[in-house]
């Protein structure tokens, strides 16, 4: 089949099923406290496929990666998409801006956790769950982390933490897809994180738009590539805007800073992430979702081009 006629098929095909959104919230280990957040679930028809982890970025909240989620979703997985801090003193942010090492930690703690009926996220589904008048198996064992903007740097940052902690989860993260990653300003918890991933196997591959303000000048981006000795480590799409990952779920902040989502561009990172997600769970490798050599197919918007590592 043609490029151009395997890219139509795979930006145009519809998933038959259909989630539902299960409101509820997360207790997370906060300084000498505990903080509660919003977390929203999305279910799909049947038995999840496996578990997602969505995580949004800084200045937002689940409900503008709300159309990514219900995707997955519906392509067959439980998502798991909690509304982090952004701003907080002790340091329990999403972001660092004052070391939050200790709260991703916390973050990390919640899948250890995951096969505990008494764990954090098995306790939030489940009264999610309740509310909505659902009764829910355990949660999947295998789990695809995928953080968008400064989530992808706490969601790589989580990944290398259990790496290094608890292996026995760690053999359960089957891959991480980095939407348009930011670096922080402060702290090396990308560098790090990544410079971890790095001595593994684990498959780890971005979407990113070109730099700009809101992704710090393309700085997580530039991680990637440098901290990830791999041929190829995803794709920038050459008109992308920051809120590409958010799609119509974005808002007016979002649009008026970081600019308007573009639906093919939209298309094409859904197209991409929810491949990747497929083949790591699969342990495949679907030759159109990976436009490096040997593959040349490039199932996404005209001009994107392949990112190779460092």
């Amino acid at each position: 089949m043609a490029a151009a006629a395997t890219a139509a098929l795979l930006l145009t095909t519809a998933p038959t099923a259909h989630a539902d959104f299960l409101p509820g919230t997360i207790e997370i280990p906060c300084a000498t406290g505990f903080l509660e957040r919003s977390a929203d679930w999305y279910l799909p028809l049947g038995t999840p496929r496996g578990l997602v982890w969505l995580q949004h970025g800084f200045a937002r909240s689940s409900a503008q990666l709300a159309d990514l989620a219900t995707a997955f979703a519906d392509d067959g997985y439980l998502v798991f998409a909690p509304s982090l801090p952004f701003f907080d003193l002790s340091g329990c942010t999403l972001q660092n801006l004052s070391d939050n090492t200790g709260f991703l930690a916390h973050i990390a703690a919640l899948f250890t956790t995951a096969d505990d009926p008494n764990g954090g996220l098995s306790t939030s589904l489940a009264s999610a769950a309740r509310s909505a008048g659902r009764t829910l198996s355990t949660l999947p064992a295998d789990v695809v982390f995928v953080g968008h903007s400064a989530g992808a740097e706490a969601v790589a940052f989580v990944a290398e933490h259990l790496r290094t902690t608890t292996p026995h989860t760690w053999a359960r993260l089957r891959g991480l897809v980095l939407l348009d990653p930011v670096k922080s300003f402060l702290g090396d918890n990308t560098d790090r994180a990544l410079a971890g991933i790095d001595t593994t196997t684990l498959p780890t591959l971005t979407i990113s738009a070109p730099p700009s303000a809101c992704n710090n000048l393309g700085a997580g981006t530039s991680a990637v590539q440098a901290h990830l000795h791999r041929p190829f480590v995803g794709v920038q799409l050459p008109h992308g805007a920051h809120t590409d990952a958010e799609g119509t779920s974005s808002d007016f902040l979002g649009e008026t800073l970081c600019g308007h989502p573009d639906p093919i561009n939209v298309a094409t990172l859904r197209t991409l992430a929810l491949g990747w997600t497929d083949d790591f769970f699969r342990s495949a490798i679907t030759p159109a979702y990976y436009p490096a050599a040997p593959f040349g197919v490039v199932p996404a918007a005209p001009g994107a081009i392949p990112l190779p590592g460092g």
